[in-house]
């Protein structure tokens, strides 16, 4: 049931959204902030409540609301499904808020939520409200009609009363406007009535994330490939396939598959050509409950060819089966997933984004577990993850400029493909590893 801190900050949320409108719960990931909202949501005697959370969170929240019993009915439903929505709601909750952030420009799910809950109460979920610039308020806060900027009619207006210090900025020698540079004293001065911030030491959890890196000899058909790519921006293998990076953008993401064994063709075909990783798993998890995350879809595909009749990608039947392995693909497992009756989380790869870092690594955590929340991830050596980790781990997201700082990296003029030769040092791909 409830936790005492949980009682007592759904009573203070009570408060204020009786008073403003709307209450934001920036709790911490795994400290109970959907059960949280669930009870406020009964304290304001609500009678009908939508729960709109991520897709795979849905059972979790279910699981709630079963437990909790309220006096009141509730739908939870993914934000993909909003556009369905014909009923009439007393109370909303927004889990996973800072998904509706986005800015200059507000996110279709922003303009459907708008519409729902025009004059209802809203209650905002989310362990990271500004993950990248606190400019990603006000489409959030916009959602309700009680906004502290409801004067400003558009992002645009509340840029120019001052709350954002726009600035000219160039990419691929064209120019625009950055618009994260928001005032934060003047953001939180409007916006600090509404929070309830909370964090996990508050919560007393004694077992904290700890990482630890596994470093992989990749084969070396890998190493050769990603060279390739990045001093001559196409492969032409024995077979026909194409890789053709004939951006920087372009070649920043084919390294990013390559140094984890796979990589997507012109033909938009998928290759797996190196189980390094997975054998390393194999190895060194064979006697534990572990959930997997990957990055890419031929990643994921790869892996559940390993694991074939053991894997599943619902949290709740991971959670009720020892024998089973969860994976799933980063982003789309960083939210609302609980995954914490495994032994240890695999990070078969890592993203680019610092908030999928964040929220990835958190996965395992609950007030109770006893034993440690272990996160091994698993590095190419010499590949790119490392740089990417050293970036999002400090609150960065890993961007173009630091990959060609780190590799050193300069854009060749003139790349002909149809010079580029296959080369029996290349990497093999034959027609079994390949999936579309």
């Amino acid at each position: 049931m409830l936790r005492d801190y949980q009682l007592d900050i759904a009573t203070r949320a009570h408060s204020i959204l009786k008073q403003y409108g709307l209450v934001y719960l920036s709790m911490e990931v795994r400290t109970g902030k959907s059960l949280t909202s669930l009870h406020i949501a009964d304290l304001m005697d609500a009678k009908e409540v939508l729960f709109v959370t991520k897709k795979k969170a849905i059972q979790s929240i279910i699981n709630d609301y079963e437990m909790l019993d309220p006096q009141y009915v509730v739908d939870v439903i993914n934000y993909e499904s909003l556009h369905l929505l014909v009923k009439k709601y007393d109370l909303v909750i927004i889990d996973e808020a800072h998904t509706c952030g986005a800015f200059p420009t507000a996110a279709e799910r922003v303009k459907q939520l708008r519409d729902i809950c025009k004059d209802k109460p809203v209650i905002f979920l989310s362990g990271t409200p500004t993950p990248e610039s606190y400019s990603q308020l006000y489409h959030q806060l916009s959602i309700s009609s009680f906004s502290p900027w409801k004067t400003y009619s558009t992002f645009y207006s509340w840029v120019r009363a001052g709350y954002v210090t726009p600035k000219i900025m160039y990419m691929y020698n064209r120019e625009f406007k950055d618009y994260s540079n928001a005032d934060v004293d003047q953001v939180k001065a409007d916006t600090a009535h509404l929070f309830i911030t909370f964090s996990q030491q508050q919560a007393g959890f004694d077992q904290l994330v700890k990482e630890e890196i596994i470093n992989v000899k990749m084969a070396p058909g890998t190493y050769w490939l990603a060279n390739k790519i990045i001093k001559d921006h196409v492969y032409i293998g024995k077979d026909g396939q194409e890789i053709i990076a004939d951006t920087a953008v372009k070649v920043q993401q084919k390294c990013h598959q390559i140094y984890s064994g796979t990589v997507l063709c012109q033909d938009k075909v998928a290759i797996t050509f190196d189980d390094s990783k997975v054998k390393v798993i194999k190895q060194q998890f064979a006697e534990k409950k572990i959930a997997i995350f990957y990055k890419f879809t031929a990643e994921g595909m790869m892996l559940k060819v390993a694991f074939a009749g053991r894997w599943t990608e619902d949290p709740q039947h991971f959670n009720d089966n020892p024998d089973k392995i969860f994976i799933s693909q980063i982003v789309s497992g960083r939210e609302g997933v609980n995954v914490s009756t495994a032994d240890c989380l695999i990070m078969f790869n890592i993203d680019f984004s610092a908030l999928s870092y964040w929220q990835a690594r958190a996965r395992l955590q609950t007030k109770d577990r006893e034993k440690e929340a272990m996160v091994y991830w698993l590095f190419s050596e010499g590949g790119i993850e490392q740089k990417i980790y050293q970036a999002v781990s400090n609150k960065k997201d890993y961007t173009l400029s630091w990959f060609k700082k780190d590799f050193n990296y300069e854009r060749k003029q003139g790349t002909d493909k149809n010079k580029i030769l296959a080369s029996k040092d290349g990497v093999a791909c034959p027609e079994n590893n390949t999936t579309k």
